[in-house]
């Protein structure tokens, strides 16, 4: 027996889909129903390692979260992770097999991958009682129809039902909404069943006639109006704009338990992946984060970290570009905390030899740590478990570099020298009392009178999170009629709303 679907597309990009799919999944499984996240094909820098080894997106981790099961390849088979403005690195079934222009993907090989998107919606479809899938940008893009596999394309060949997600705050939705239905083939149209209002400040009755007006002139019903709620964002694709307000950096209010807050500065770098790792830091009372690209905005910083990259050696060109670099070695000679992360402790190294990702060969380091590292062709996918600062720490992989550790004291399979600090484990400062004891020392170093909180759960500001965004489409959006959309289909019927797709 087949479970139930629902595929979430978005007029735009950064709509709301990712935030929607998650409230739909935690709602449903307070009701009891077991349910799994999909999205065929997601583009983005934040990635995430499952139990198996696989490379998906972090969105559809954080979604399997709100479904309270564990993240697997089947829920992001396709993965593009951009190297620059032509291509990315494409990851099928969580492992990378290439580097592939944007003209010679969606020239061929992304119609290839169909078959094996849609076989594994099936799995899914064929172990839970419902899957909810994300589209991605929007699903009339007229010009990418013909190869698409993640928004129409897969909503046609399995037959899912199509809820169209607008961002109101934006303006213009109303024009969107129909935009989006009238530029869809009859077959697509077919299965677009109706739309969600997304981030609605102010009297809902006086949105009511418009939405009136749109169900008589497309004939499809608005299936609720969410209202815009600050820290509701997760872990998405698309850009360091969306972690800036993610939940916990806007929830969190509470002042700083000792006499001074600490002061976190961010290297902006290029391609920058992974930055969701400083939300544990933001989750911190008294903690202040801000990402930067100017020297001078490192001098009042009590912690720098340069974050992962999937452009090392073009993160490091940059960062000696800007005069960073500079600042970076005057703050270790001082020294003064320094986190480099992945990519940023493969900078902070000695040299780098990569053939594999920028091919520029040997690249002298920043030389603040004694390591040497060699670009491999095979990727690092793990989730260790260790300990540092007397503390069990969990983390993730996601790397080509292998690092030679030369000396130092070692820090989480990297290592330390006084204040300057490297490790490749993502997601390390997500461990209560790692992350505690690392503020601590931190703090000592930097003169600061500043007491970690000692109550702070990141993952329990998760859940809460997660729990908002299923109380969200519990509470505005007409839960019977997607349930009704879930199990049997879009409704029969529904009109042509014309000029419909280019021939």
């Amino acid at each position: 027996m087949t479970g139930g679907g629902l595929l979430v597309a978005g007029t735009t990009s950064d709509a709301g889909k990712s935030v929607v799919t998650a409230g739909i999944c935690r709602w449903l499984v307070r009701q009891g129903v077991k349910v799994a996240p999909f999205k065929a094909q997601n583009m983005s820098l934040n990635s995430f390692v499952t139990k198996e080894g696989a490379e998906i997106g972090r969105a559809q981790a954080m979604q399997a979260q709100a479904c309270r099961v564990e993240p697997t390849a089947l829920m992001n088979p396709v993965l593009l992770k951009p190297g620059g403005e032509q291509s990315s690195q494409v990851v099928l079934l969580g492992k990378p097999v290439g580097e592939m222009s944007a003209r010679g993907y969606h020239g061929g090989r992304q119609q290839r991958l169909l078959g094996t998107v849609l076989d594994c919606l099936a799995e899914l479809r064929g172990t839970y009682d419902a899957v909810i899938c994300e589209g991605a940008g929007s699903p009339a893009e007229i010009n990418l129809r013909r190869t698409d596999i993640v928004n129409m394309g897969i909503a046609r060949n399995a037959g899912l039902p199509v809820l169209v997600v607008g961002d109101i705050d934006r303006g213009g939705v109303f024009a969107s909404f129909f935009g989006t239905v009238a530029l869809l083939s009859p077959e697509d149209q077919a299965l677009v069943a109706g739309f969600l209002v997304n981030k609605f400040r102010g009297d809902v009755s006086l949105l009511e006639p418009g939405l009136d007006m749109l169900l008589g002139l497309t004939g499809r019903r608005t299936y609720g109006v969410l209202p815009f709620r600050h820290g509701l964002g997760i872990d998405e694709e698309d850009g360091l704009r969306v972690s800036l307000r993610g939940t916990v950096r806007e929830s969190n209010v509470s002042p700083p338990v000792g006499e001074d807050v600490l002061r976190v500065a961010v290297c902006a770098v290029p391609l920058m992946s992974n930055f969701t790792d400083v939300d544990a830091l933001a989750a911190e009372p008294g903690v202040v984060v801000r990402f930067v690209d100017r020297p001078e905005e490192l001098a009042d910083a009590d912690l720098v970290v340069v974050p992962g990259t999937r452009g090392t050696v073009r993160a490091l060109e940059w960062l000696r570009e800007r005069g960073l670099a500079e600042a970076l070695m005057r703050r270790a000679a001082e020294d003064r905390p320094i986190l480099g992360v992945c990519g940023g402790f493969q900078i902070l190294g000695e040299h780098i030899e990569d053939e594999v990702e920028s091919r520029q060969g040997h690249v002298e380091g920043l030389g603040l740590l004694p390591v040497r590292v060699r670009f491999a062709r095979e990727k690092t996918l793990t989730r260790p478990v260790g300990e540092a600062l007397g503390e069990v720490v969990e983390g993730y992989e996601i790397h080509h570099g292998v690092a030679e550790i030369l000396g130092g004291t070692a820090f989480l399979d990297g290592c330390r020298v006084g204040q300057t600090w490297g490790t490749h484990w993502h997601g390390s400062l997500e461990s209560d009392g790692f992350r505690r004891a690392f503020l601590r020392e931190v703090a000592a170093a930097a003169g600061r009178r500043f007491v970690p909180a000692p109550d702070t759960s990141f993952a329990g500001l998760r859940e809460e999170q997660l729990d908002r965004l299923g109380d969200l489409i519990e509470q505005h959006a007409d839960t019977d009629a997607l349930w009704r959309l879930i199990e049997s289909g879009a409704p029969q019927g529904l009109p042509f709303i014309p000029p419909g797709a280019p021939a």
